[in-house]
């Protein structure tokens, strides 16, 4: 099967990348959509097959996978990957945002809700029992 997305269209969505990031990228796109089918596949759905249906899903399904590449490649490798961070001196005050706490990739929510694959939920306590 086929990434959802290309380097050069990584390159065109998002920016230039080096020689170490090209090569990264390569194995992240083919991750990152095999990810995306699971997803869809935990969900009931078959996302080649809604690629196939729509050009303007194609264009969405690439568009989330340029972005999840993008998050994960912006994540150092070689120091603790922080979004923010501050400190302060008398005080002995330091905080800091992880961009990945947990490290590795991870795709939003709403990148799944841009997709159709986040699984609604529905039930009904029934508190009083049946006789």
């Amino acid at each position: 099967m086929a990434d959802f997305a290309t380097i050069n269209e990584l390159i065109t969505l998002w920016r230039p990348l080096q020689q170490d990031e090209e090569t990264r990228a390569e194995a992240l796109l083919t991750v990152v959509s095999d990810r995306l089918r699971l997803e869809a596949e935990n969900v009931g759905k078959d996302i080649d097959e809604m690629i196939a249906d729509s050009v303007a899903y194609k264009s969405v399904v690439k568009s989330v996978t340029v972005d999840i590449v993008a998050r994960t490649l912006m994540t150092s490798t070689n120091q603790e990957p922080m979004k923010q961070y501050s400190e302060s001196a008398l005080g002995y005050s330091v905080s800091g945002t992880f961009l990945t706490p947990g490290g590795g990739l991870f795709i939003k929510r709403d990148e799944l809700k841009a997709l159709g694959l986040r699984k609604q939920r529905y039930g009904v306590i029934d508190f009083y029992g049946t006789n």
